[in-house]
């Protein structure tokens, strides 16, 4: 797998960092030789038949019981112990004495001293921290994983790992191991980088989940590899949550590489209502002309044709370098080939058809000469490109006040800030506000909207809009949708320059739900207009 693009916010740190290798080592109890060590693997110890155990004089008179018979010679791994935990050691004897039928030196009045382990440590108290202390440690290891190649990020690793612990999280893990493939402790992984394939083992080990901006494609990729199905789905929803338009066509390649089809119909959602943005966006460059074509062929993107049209000349050129060609008029066309044809041109604006497509040179004379006369003529030519206009996303309003009054010198536009703090259930994209106009004529405004999000301004419009006395909300658009996200809260504000009394809202609901959104609302310390939940301006949120 590709190193993934930096377009996501990180979710937790990296790595827990890595046990130091534990050793192994067996005393001899009768003598004063020094420890035997066998690095790496686990020492077993053999337990003798139990009918010809000699039981001790001193252990019948303590009334130790000789170890319950068994049919077959029995055996436990060792663990390591650490010299400061003698006492512990002293413990383990007794267990191993009375319960596990170690064997014995007939000249021994005592079992084997056993030496400080991994698992021993009383902050390892659980199967989860004595897991940890396992990850990535060679001790007792029974398999290894060559992940990666020099030219993937983080080069060729070698990575421990242990087979039960695998295979009890994975069913690929349990056939390779415990099926019918060929047995094997050293195993290639060349398509996954080492990140991302320890991101797997600590998930399969601890239950943690750790991706961020930089592994949680290739995380994604080994966990659909591997069929770790929970990991898949923790790398669907933190890809879920990143979207954004600069990074969602990147992210629909991904998606559809990778057959997630709820992340992309979350993909369609983010492109449908910020359609400019996601177009204009450098990921769009990246994008394959398969996805190219089904961007262009939705009827529901909120895009003036002329964007759309720029965009796909932005798209042919980066092909044309990728194909080692000239950008010319011809090239591109010819590397858009039928997509093409999926350009709304008798849909456009006839300024922007005159001063962009003609000028540009991609279309034929007969094809220019057959376009404006399906603008101007009774007579329509036929055309093979689609002639009706996209439809773009419907516009749905949230209006949060059940009534609106006006009474003499009872509310007046002074220069000072409304404003009101909202969040949602669910992620919306937010157009515009609906603002009251004037209670006694007509009248014009200046009005500057924003929205922020903890202080920081997302979107901001500086414009001018007619009222005609009526009390009617009139809507104030800004020049791109703007994304909101589940649970957070949002602050729009505004500021109106005007004369005229206003109508205000009144009988104010601190909860909406419309179109399967739940809007919560609360004041907002920047409203000095007197702007707040039961009654003022701001009536509508307009959102797609």
């Amino acid at each position: 797998m590709e190193k993934s693009s930096d377009m996501y916010s990180s979710i937790g740190s990296d790595s827990a960092s890595q046990p130091e290798p534990f050793r192994y080592c067996v005393q001899e109890h009768e003598s004063n030789s020094s420890a035997l060590e066998q690095p790496r693997h686990a020492t077993s110890v053999m337990v003798c038949d139990p009918d010809n155990v000699e039981i001790p004089e001193e252990w019948e008179n303590q009334q130790y019981l000789p170890p319950a018979r068994l049919h077959r010679p029995f055996s436990c791994n060792l663990r390591v112990r650490s010299s400061s935990e003698k006492e512990g050691v002293n413990h383990y004897s007794a267990f191993y004495r009375t319960s596990a039928g170690l064997s014995v030196s007939e000249t021994s009045l005592s079992p084997p001293q056993i030496c400080a382990g991994p698992l021993s440590s009383s902050s390892q108290a659980t199967l989860r921290e004595r897991n940890i202390a396992m990850l990535f440690s060679e001790v007792m290891a029974d398999v290894w994983f060559v992940v990666g190649t020099d030219s993937t990020a983080g080069g060729k690793q070698r990575i421990p790992a242990h087979t039960y612990v695998l295979a009890t999280g994975s069913t690929v893990f349990y056939a390779m191991f415990y099926g019918n493939f060929a047995k094997c402790t050293e195993i290639e992984v060349p398509d996954v980088e080492p990140d991302a394939f320890r991101n797997l083992l600590r998930y399969l080990y601890t239950d943690e989940i750790y991706v961020d901006n930089e592994t949680v494609i290739s995380t994604l990729y080994v966990s659909k590899k591997y069929f770790v199905t929970y990991l898949t789905r923790a790398c669907v929803e933190f890809l879920q949550n990143s979207l954004t338009a600069k990074n969602v066509c990147f992210l629909l390649s991904q998606s559809r590489l990778f057959e997630e089809e709820e992340l992309v119909e979350r993909c369609w959602d983010v492109i449908d209502a910020q359609a400019e943005m996601a177009l204009f966006s450098d990921s769009f460059l990246e994008i394959d002309k398969q996805a190219l074509q089904s961007i262009l062929s939705r009827d529901t993107l909120n895009a003036r044709e002329s964007k759309i049209f720029e965009a796909a000349m932005r798209w042919a050129e980066a092909e044309c370098h990728r194909q080692m060609k000239s950008p010319t008029a011809a090239n591109k066309r010819l590397v858009l080939g039928d997509v093409f044809n999926m350009i709304r041109f008798p849909a456009m604006q006839v300024e922007d058809f005159a001063n962009l497509v003609i000028l540009s040179g991609v279309l034929t004379s007969e094809e220019v000469v057959d376009i404006i006369l399906h603008y101007f003529s009774k007579e329509k030519p036929k055309l093979l490109f689609p002639i009706s206009q996209r439809l773009g996303l419907p516009l749905k309003r949230c209006h949060r006040f059940q009534s609106s009054a006006h009474r003499n010198n009872q509310w007046r536009y002074r220069g000072r800030c409304d404003s009101i703090q909202f969040c949602t259930d669910r992620r919306i994209f937010v157009a515009g506000f609906g603002l009251y106009g004037s209670s006694n004529s007509a009248a014009k405004y200046t009005v500057r909207l924003e929205l922020k999000r903890s202080g920081q301004i997302l979107a901001q419009l500086d414009t001018v809009f007619m009222s005609d006395g009526s009390s009617r909300v009139f809507p104030v658009f800004f020049e791109q949708p703007v994304q909101i996200d589940a649970d957070v809260y949002y602050t729009a504000g505004m500021v109106l320059e005007g004369n005229e009394l206003s109508y205000f809202g009144q009988e104010g609901m601190p909860e909406v739900q419309v179109h399967n959104v739940t809007f919560q609302f609360q004041c907002s310390t920047e409203s000095t207009n007197g702007t707040g939940v039961q009654g003022g301006q701001i009536p509508e949120i307009l959102f797609y």
